[in-house]
């Protein structure tokens, strides 16, 4: 048998033409608008949002309810309020000179940054509910940066102090206060918008002071420690004008400021409407110390992360029975969890690293700018949000998912 196997003839190339004289007139400019493309991102990412990006604020208000603005400004969006991390208490935390006990659980304490942005960093985070843009008065009002850097790096001493009291004063041993001065936080938000992303009416008490002014005199009587505000007030109706002494940069300072019902509280109190921070520092035991890391980590939002694991460390049991719990809030010397900021940024970044339950302040309250539904929207069923008003309230809700009550320890092996 003869195998037959067939040539295969290729046919000839056609001939090469020269290109269309249209076509090599849309050639230099579909290049150009390819390398445009392609280059914009890169361009953006150097453009700084201030360039295009313009936010509607207003400076005053008038009395009608809704408050109405009336003196409107359009500022550049210069920052974006966003997650940074949530990282264990633990390892930054170190107790000598008193019996120690191990945990299988983790309290975790959140941070969020408050970086410069470019065009590209914008638009990359324009629709993400876990960010805030905000303007260059926003975020630092009349203070420079390195006002606001102090303010933050007080404010974590004052935050740390506090803990180390509240939960050496809870699990049984002798602490002592030292008074200090009383400065002013944050100036309170009376009602947001819509979206709650802006505040539409402060309280008050914003037409006299900023962030960082130390308050010397109330209504006519010194006021040196937070305690001290509280009786004072107690005599004071909401709504009547109070005569306020303060300093702002050393120098002497007064006005007058219109007192405020407290917001969402009950029983009802009078309050200046500021939050405040306490200065006040902690006499300890001869022999115990008690040291927290916290590097150039700013401001008092840690309070209640800090006396949560030093609790834990402190006494007998798992607080945390053996779960990773994300805690927020500050705290003062009575116990009390106060409101913090970025809320819905921390709770992004719990949801980042996987933890399930995330312990917030109660007075956040549901709506506005950091509000507790805000925050439940950006992480939906993925964090348990679990509001808390008092350090007693953040033990019986860590028992509630499996921690060991506290047992307090013996006065005697101090």
């Amino acid at each position: 048998m003869t195998l037959i196997q067939n040539e295969m003839v290729p046919e000839p190339d056609p001939p090469v033409r020269a290109p269309n004289g249209a076509h090599r007139w849309w050639a230099m400019p579909l290049a150009l608008l390819g390398f445009a493309v392609a280059a914009t991102p890169m361009v953006f990412a150097f453009v700084p949002s201030t360039a295009f990006v313009d936010k509607d604020l207003c400076r005053e208000y008038d009395t009608a309810s809704p408050p109405q603005c009336v003196q409107p400004v359009t500022e550049p969006v210069e920052f974006a309020l966003v997650p940074a991390d949530a990282e264990p208490v633990g390892p930054r935390l170190s107790v000598t000179g008193v019996p120690t006990y191990p945990s299988d659980g983790d309290v975790y304490f959140v941070t969020i940054t408050e970086p410069d942005i470019s065009m590209l960093d914008w638009f990359v985070t324009r629709n993400n509910d876990a960010a805030r843009f905000r303007t260059h008065r926003e975020k630092f009002g009349d203070r420079t940066q390195q006002q606001l850097i102090q303010a933050g790096q007080q404010q974590m001493r004052s935050a740390k102090d506090n803990a180390v009291y509240v939960a050496l004063k809870a699990a049984g041993y002798p602490v002592e206060l030292v008074p200090g001065d009383v400065i002013v936080d944050f100036l309170l938000c009376l009602e947001a918008n819509a979206e709650g992303t802006e505040c539409l009416e402060f309280s008050p008490a914003d037409e006299l002071l900023d962030p960082g002014d130390v308050l010397k005199k109330v209504a006519g009587q010194e006021v040196t420690i937070i305690d001290d505000l509280g009786p004072i007030l107690a005599e004071i109706e909401p709504g009547v004008m109070i005569d306020i002494e303060f300093e702002r940069g050393g120098e002497a300072m007064s006005g007058q400021i219109e007192t405020i019902l407290a917001p969402d509280e009950d029983p009802p109190r009078t309050i200046v409407g500021f939050r405040p921070i306490d200065t006040t520092t902690v006499e300890l035991p001869d022999g115990l110390d008690v040291n927290i890391d916290t590097e150039r980590i700013g401001g008092p939002s840690a309070g209640l992360a800090f006396t949560l694991t030093l609790i834990d460390e402190l006494t007998e049991g798992d607080l945390m029975g053996g779960q990773r719990v994300a805690v927020t809030g500050t705290i003062d010397v009575e116990g009390n969890v106060g409101a913090i900021g970025g809320l819905n940024s921390k709770a992004s970044a719990v949801q980042q690293v996987g933890v399930k339950y995330f312990l917030v302040p109660l007075n956040q309250g549901e709506d506005g700018v950091d509000g507790i539904e805000r925050a439940r929207q950006v992480v939906g069923d993925d964090v348990e949000i679990i509001p808390v008003a008092t350090l007693e309230e953040a033990l019986a809700a860590l028992e509630r998912i499996g921690g060991d009550p506290v047992q307090l320890v013996d006065d005697s092996t101090v």
